[in-house]
């Protein structure tokens, strides 16, 4: 029983610790309540996946990620957060497209 716990314990913390796909990952983490203030320029990112993720659906991400205000913007490179971007006090994005994806184009050019 022990050692089925254990393995249960790895188990889960390996698939928690892998949420989004490796290589270059742009999320947004957002909230229901707040889906008027969604980034609309987040799927023409290039050179990254994009996803989006509702806080609200499912309070461990707000935890793991430790999101205080939504949107915001996590860049990951292999499961790794790189670079955040987050809302003002008015819950709306402040970061262009440009700056974001400038720091992708960073991330992809340090990899050289």
């Amino acid at each position: 029983m022990k050692n089925l716990l254990i393995t249960f314990f790895f188990i889960s913390l390996s698939a928690f610790s892998q949420d989004f796909p490796s290589g270059m990952v742009a999320v947004e983490f957002n909230a229901s309540f707040n889906k008027s203030n969604e980034v609309g320029w987040l799927p023409k990112l290039s050179d990254c996946e994009t996803k989006r993720v509702d806080i609200t659906a499912d309070s461990r991400w707000s935890k793991e990620y430790k999101i205080v205000v939504v949107p915001t913007i996590v860049i990951f490179n292999n499961n790794e957060e790189v670079k955040r971007f987050q809302a003002n006090i008015m819950m709306t994005m402040e970061a262009t497209k440009s700056e974001v994806q400038n720091s992708i184009d960073e991330i992809v050019m340090e990899a050289f």
